[in-house]
């Protein structure tokens, strides 16, 4: 049977969807920030350590990059079908320079994933191991990112910018379907942003606690009739205006859903008070703080919702051609 040519009058852009979160910001936010947040729970409990599994999510791009320039695509059942992953080389300047780890500490981090068992060397083949880690198949990842995904066709149709809704289960098995590929665009989609915020503040302990505090406000905030506001009002009123309308989170709760112990969450939240991330009220709630590093926080947000647009135009565009194939 022949294939049918993809229909590149019927593509979407990127500009088209950055300009679509944008503007449907009160809509979209409630859905990705929890998602995100979410993710970032998983991916703390995997070795209960950021920056080990930001080693290992490195290495993976580099195999899964080698796979795209030969030509080699995996779908999910014969990715998985393996335990082992061979990587190219571990370089310890090159992942220290790359991921802005320190040069002894990035060192530290590869023999403790050696003694875990995720990282092997074998003769002069490196292995990634997989079996070594909790709950190593995405499959809640897949399903919360294409739920996001497919809610956002919704609000794109309605734009103008695409002609049909792409359903949460078409996107998964176009995930599935090219696993590899799009999971190198995942990580390539992810690894920038948590850097951007390892460099803000710190350490992505303090991001963590301090996402989660931000998703309790959007939380509370859906709560409400957001869908006519602009993003400018919205932002106002619910985290960096003068008067927030709904309490905070207190430090056992935010324990609770990142699973970081609750010394260092509170340690954590103390930093964010400090620094004027946040501020505590008598009920030991913790909340945005209405002023301070505002435009810092946006611009932030600003860079991950471009590379989203990037990473959604390449999903969308292949569930679009299969669809059609």
């Amino acid at each position: 049977m022949l294939k049918t040519f993809p229909k590149v009058s019927k593509q979407i852009f990127s500009r088209d969807i950055l300009s679509t979160i944008n503007k449907n910001y009160t809509s979209i936010q409630p859905i990705w920030l929890p998602i995100q947040m979410h993710w970032m729970n998983n991916l703390y409990r995997t070795f209960h350590d950021y920056e080990k599994f930001m080693i290992i999510m490195y290495l993976m791009t580099k195999t899964f990059e080698y796979y795209s320039k030969n030509f080699v695509k995996l779908n999910y059942d014969e990715f998985f079908s393996q335990y082992e992953v061979e990587v190219e080389t571990l370089n310890i300047m090159e992942i220290s320079k790359k991921l802005n780890i320190p040069k002894e500490t990035t060192r530290r981090k590869i023999n403790e994933l050696q003694e875990l068992g995720a990282i092997k060397k074998i003769n002069k083949k490196i292995i990634i191991d997989r079996g070594t880690w909790p709950n190593i198949k995405p499959e809640e990842t897949m399903k919360n990112m294409s739920y996001f995904l497919s809610a956002l066709t919704k609000i794109i149709v309605n734009e103008g910018f695409m002609i049909e809704v792409i359903s949460s289960e078409q996107l998964i098995r176009t995930v599935k379907n090219n696993f590899s590929f799009v999971w190198k665009l995942y990580y390539d989609m992810q690894l920038p942003m948590l850097l951007t915020f390892k460099k803000m503040h710190g350490d992505l302990e303090t991001f963590h606690v301090h996402g989660t505090c931000l998703t309790n406000h959007v939380l509370n905030a859906k709560k409400n009739d957001n869908s006519q506001m602009s993003k400018e009002l919205y932002l106002d009123k619910y985290f960096f205006g003068k008067k927030q309308e709904f309490l905070g989170i207190n430090a056992m709760s935010i324990s609770d859903i990142t699973g970081i112990p609750r010394a260092t969450v509170i340690r954590k939240l103390n930093k964010l008070i400090k620094e004027k991330f946040l501020t505590i009220d008598s009920k030991k709630h913790y909340s945005t703080n209405r002023t301070a590093h505002q435009k810092t926080l946006i611009k932030v947000q600003n860079n991950t919702f471009n590379n989203l647009s990037k990473f959604a135009e390449r999903i969308f565009n292949l569930s679009l051609i299969e669809k059609n194939n």
